[in-house]
């Protein structure tokens, strides 16, 4: 579990960001008012009760539930996963932080919110992906490193095996 203790930092580190920037969105824009930053970035507040992509954003309340029992169960499972990571085991230690951090960071929302707060608005001409915050961000990052660590992991035992025939 030490040599892993950055893990925790990095987690910490996303709530505080995911946090910190979901207040100054609250604090600075306009509900559904795009704020060009960039071509193809806006900023633009937005709440989903759902899930990714507003999955189950109009089910009627009882998601709210559903997906903070998911959330929690999820964030439980992280943390005790990381404490058994062997220390050579980075790539998947930075995977579940990232995730763990992002699942925090809405699950702060989903409790005492009962929603989530996005801002994050990236477009091209009239195509539009959905509005996402930070801890959106790390849990996407992290997903894709631990698809990639669990190739690496693949490709590095059929070397080992291969060898030993």
């Amino acid at each position: 579990m030490r040599s892993h203790q950055w893990c925790w930092w990095l987690s910490g580190l996303i709530v505080l960001l995911d946090q910190v920037t979901k207040h100054l969105a609250e604090a600075f824009l306009q509900m559904h008012q795009p704020v060009a930053i960039l071509p193809s970035f806006n900023l633009m507040l937005t709440y989903n009760t759902g899930a990714a992509f507003s999955f189950l954003r109009e089910a009627g309340g009882w998601q709210r539930w559903f997906f903070l029992s998911l959330g929690i169960a999820v964030s439980i499972g992280l943390i005790v996963w990381l404490t058994r990571l062997k220390p050579e085991e980075k790539r998947l230690a930075l995977a579940l932080a990232l995730v763990l951090g992002g699942a925090i960071g809405n699950l702060i929302d989903r409790t005492w919110l009962g929603h989530v707060i996005d801002f994050i608005q990236l477009y091209y001409q009239n195509w539009y992906w959905p509005t996402f915050n930070i801890a959106d961000s790390a849990i996407t990052v992290g997903a894709v490193l631990l698809v990639l660590d669990s190739l690496h992991s693949k490709d590095a035992n059929s070397i080992d095996r291969s060898q030993n025939s």
